[in-house]
């Protein structure tokens, strides 16, 4: 018998160990030919990714670190003085926002969990960011009232062409909040930077409104993004066993959780019988069985010209990339991809390079740049 040299024989067992998709980057899907570049390796449960005007990126950590990636390379050193993050459950330090004018005022936002002998709830600081370190760290937002639960924080943010900041709050796992419209959960928030409620919120003139509602009836928003052309917010949201949702948000605008919903309970029985009731808005687009989305961006990049205005969507339980081909307010195409990759996609953007970029979610998760293949 013949036998390989030692370090020879020890390569072909690590190529034999490897994941599948580690020998073939390379993915085809209905309008484009792709592959997948590993930018960043071994990051402890990344949640969200900004790119910075210098070409650096910004990525969370759910245990509660903000990591820096320059020239392609993952700092060793995570960035210094962010508020402290309760990591328990679901919750630990989530988004990261830039301000519309980063550039010239270096302002970001976090959004993460915070414990206090209250409970839990979802907070949002801002920040200045220099360089390695945030300073001036302020608390502008909380969820009210806190609770024990360690679930459905929400946490997600985005800004809207006039420079107000959404924030989603989900129902905290105790599904009757989001009809309470006196309660900060099940629903997302419109604030000013400073933390005040924005003008002409619905909420400003009815006393039993919170000042800041934008929408309610939100079961647990873990996707949000601003349409390229209308600048309209569109979110997803986890549903229970089926219903996850695309909506659209609307001031004021109730999307029926638990009164309405797709899908039924964890044990198997059902949370309603209704699926649509008079007031409360229909989405434009819903799975059963869950995806359990998370992450949301419409393409706007130059490096697939094919996929211009789709979005596309993350899925943790399916591990799946989803793409989504809108017209009239309608869905027309429906593709999954990536779904050999075998990852929970846990963020999808857009980047100025006009690639794709995705985290996935595992204690050794990894950012990796959607490009043209070859």
């Amino acid at each position: 018998m013949r036998f390989l040299p030692r370090t020879l024989a020890f390569s072909v067992l690590i190529f034999l160990s490897l994941p599948l998709f580690a020998a073939s980057l390379d993915f085809t899907s209905e309008k484009a030919h792709f592959k997948l570049d590993v930018v960043a390796a071994d990051l402890e449960h990344p949640w969200s990714l900004a790119f910075l005007p210098d070409g650096a990126m910004l990525v969370t950590e759910r245990a509660g670190r903000l990591r820096v990636i320059r020239n392609e390379e993952l700092l060793s050193k995570p960035v210094t003085g962010l508020p402290a993050s309760a990591v328990s459950g679901q919750g630990g330090l989530f988004d990261v926002v830039l301000h519309p004018n980063f550039k010239k005022n270096q302002m970001l936002f976090l959004s993460y969990a915070h414990r206090s002998r209250e409970g839990m709830t979802t907070r949002i600081a801002r920040a200045t960011f220099n360089k390695d370190r945030l300073e001036s760290v302020t608390v502008i937002f909380e969820a009210l009232p806190r609770s024990g639960t360690s679930r459905h924080f929400g946490g997600r943010m985005a800004f809207d062409a006039s420079g107000y900041l959404y924030i989603a709050v989900g129902d905290r796992g105790d599904k009757d909040r989001a009809q309470n419209t006196g309660d900060d959960a099940g629903g997302v928030h419109r604030i000013t930077v400073n933390g005040a409620p924005a003008p002409s919120n619905p909420g400003l003139d009815d006393p039993n409104i919170n000042d800041t509602f934008f929408t309610w009836g939100n079961r647990n928003i873990q996707g949000m993004t601003v349409h390229p052309q209308t600048g309209d917010i569109w979110t997803h949201e986890h549903g229970p066993r089926g219903g996850d949702e695309v909506n659209i948000l609307r001031a004021g605008t109730n999307y029926g959780w638990p009164e309405i919903t797709y899908g039924i309970g964890y044990s198997g029985l059902p949370i309603t019988l209704d699926t649509a009731k008079e007031g409360m808005a229909q989405p434009l687009h819903y799975w059963d069985p869950s995806i359990a989305p998370s992450g949301i961006a419409f393409y706007t990049g130059h490096e697939f010209p094919e996929w211009q205005g789709n979005l596309f969507i993350g899925a943790l339980k399916m591990r799946k990339l989803v793409r989504l081909q809108i017209k009239s307010g309608q869905v027309t195409v429906e593709e999954d991809l990536l779904t050999k990759l075998a990852e929970r996609i846990r963020d999808v953007r857009t980047g100025p390079d006009g690639a794709l970029w995705l985290l996935t979610d595992s204690p050794q998760g990894k950012i990796y740049r959607v490009a043209p293949a070859q």
